[in-house]
Order: C-alpha cells, then structure tokens, then sequence
C-alpha cells in the first residue's frame, strides 16, 4: 500500500488548488453578474480552467482509489462525476460549458453561482477531512 501521509499531502495539495479555483469562478461570475466583465471575457477566463478542473478531480479520485481509501473515494467521486457530467452534457452548439450567448438567458448565471457555493462548500470540507487524515497518519507513523 502506498504511503498514507504522502497520498494526503498531495491530495491536500490538489483539493486546495481546486478550492481556489472554485474561489476564482465564484469571484469571475460575480464580476459578470455586477457588469465589471462582458460575458464573452468572462466565458473565456471560466472555459479555459474546465480541462484544469475535470484532470484535477479525475486525479484526486485515481489517487483516493489506488491507495485504498474507498471511502473517501466514493463520496469525492460524486463531485467528479459531476464536473464530467456537466462538461459531456453541454449543448453542441456551445462554445464551452459557459456560453456567452446563452449565460444571461433562464438564470443560468444564478445557476453557476450556486455551483459554485455547493462547489465551494464540497472543497472546503474535504480539505479539512484530507487534513485531517494527513496529521493522523503522520501521527500514528504510516509515512
């Protein structure tokens, strides 16, 4: 099995960047929302991190998997899915998930705002739950 506090350190690593990201796409929808940004720069800034994103998740999941953490695993393979789903299920006319024709059309602008908050709270507790079980590996001497 591999190294318990090295798969915690870097799956800490990786959620974190994902939890800025995720701060990065609330603050860039609030931007649009208060018209500081168009929505063509706008959709351009938040399509250009969607690859970022989804080879992060699918990355953390491989890692929780491979080292046998199954639980964790299961719950964070949620929000992976979830990223994956969004990005299959965009319409092919679209330029990316966030579409500059189509974000101020049926409240989609509040819609990826509130994905963003579930986003965000999802982070945030499971940085705190990697945290976690990094110091208690560290701890009880599974390095």
């Amino acid at each position: 099995m591999a190294s318990d506090t090295l798969v915690f350190i870097l799956t800490l690593l990786d959620d974190a960047s994902l939890l800025a990201l995720t701060v990065y796409f609330f603050i860039t929808l609030s931007d649009l929302e208060c018209d500081y940004l168009n929505a063509t720069s706008c959709c351009d800034k938040l399509n250009k991190w969607i690859y970022p994103e989804i080879v992060a998740h699918s990355l953390l999941s491989l890692s929780l998997i491979f080292s046998g953490h199954w639980i964790l695993f299961c719950f964070y393979s949620s929000m992976t899915a979830w990223v994956i789903y969004k990005y299959v299920s965009k319409p092919s006319g679209n330029i990316g998930l966030y579409d500059p024709a189509e974000i101020h059309n049926r409240q989609q602008l509040k819609v990826y705002m509130k994905e963003c908050l579930i986003k965000l709270v999802f982070h945030l507790v499971f940085f705190f739950v990697f945290l976690y079980n990094m110091i208690l590996s560290l701890l009880t001497g599974n390095a």
